[in-house]
């Protein structure tokens, strides 16, 4: 019964903007961005508010953590599913976040797609070639920049398939650093992974948790090595992070 009434609440909650986004995002780029705006601010929190109250589903945003970061930042971070975006949604909704991520999710995901189009993500087409990904994260870092917005790359580069860290790629990482020269926030999320499909969404969602933490922030990248330095690092200390994570139960922070 509460599988169906979740289910309900958020169909009820998403369909509403998902097809006024829809609808205005060829019409126009200001009301779809407001649109998007909402989406974001308001539509994010009671997502996770619907999940806690009807499926025992927690979201724990480490807060205290949130105090390591400078005014701008930019975000690494591991990634599980495509519910990482309105978890770093959730978590910052202070700021304004943008993702550096395929243009496929730009494409057919209610909510998702047009928000990332109206809101000016970084979307690197699938086939294209390395300078030109290059070239597309460059402009982006710079607009980040000049809009005061917090820029989020995940340097796995896709998502994991069993919750463990997979290889952290530099290169796009390092263009991005090269046109922000900002600090770097080296974050941890878990949870997303048993949630990758609408059969595990439902199967697992029932007293499960997402997490999210800062766990370290590094001056602003000067060289390549240091970049290199950087990810290394962050790689390890987010597995470390994760391996402490699944010690707790779902109901503890």
């Amino acid at each position: 019964m509460t599988s169906i009434l979740t289910l309900t609440c958020l169909v009820m909650m998403v369909i509403p903007a998902a097809v006024g986004n829809i609808l205005a995002y060829p019409v126009s780029k200001r009301l779809s961005v407001k649109i998007s705006d909402y989406i974001v601010k308001v539509l994010a929190p009671r997502f996770f508010a619907i999940l806690k109250k009807y499926r025992k589903f927690n979201f724990w945003g480490y807060k205290d953590s949130k105090k390591l970061l400078p005014e701008n930042f930019t975000v690494i971070s591991n990634h599980q599913s495509l519910i990482d975006i309105p978890v770093y949604m959730n978590y910052f909704r202070d700021k304004e976040i943008r993702f550096v991520a395929k243009d496929q999710l730009a494409r057919h995901i209610p909510l998702v797609s047009e928000m990332l189009r109206s809101q000016q993500h970084c979307m690197i087409p699938r086939k294209a070639r390395p300078m030109d990904a290059m070239n597309y994260i460059e402009k982006f870092g710079k607009r980040a920049v000049e809009r005061n917005q917090v820029p989020v790359i995940f340097p796995e580069g896709t998502r994991t398939k069993d919750g463990l860290v997979g290889k952290f790629y530099s290169a796009g990482f390092r263009m991005l650093e090269s046109s922000t020269k900002l600090p770097v926030a080296v974050c941890a999320l878990d949870g997303g992974y048993n949630l990758r499909s609408l059969a595990k969404f439902f199967t697992n969602l029932k007293k499960g948790c997402y997490r999210v933490k800062v766990l370290k922030v590094y001056d602003a990248p000067q060289t390549k090595e240091e970049c290199n330095t950087i990810l290394e690092e962050a790689r390890v200390m987010i597995q470390k992070q994760l391996d402490e994570w699944k010690n707790l139960p779902s109901d503890k922070e």
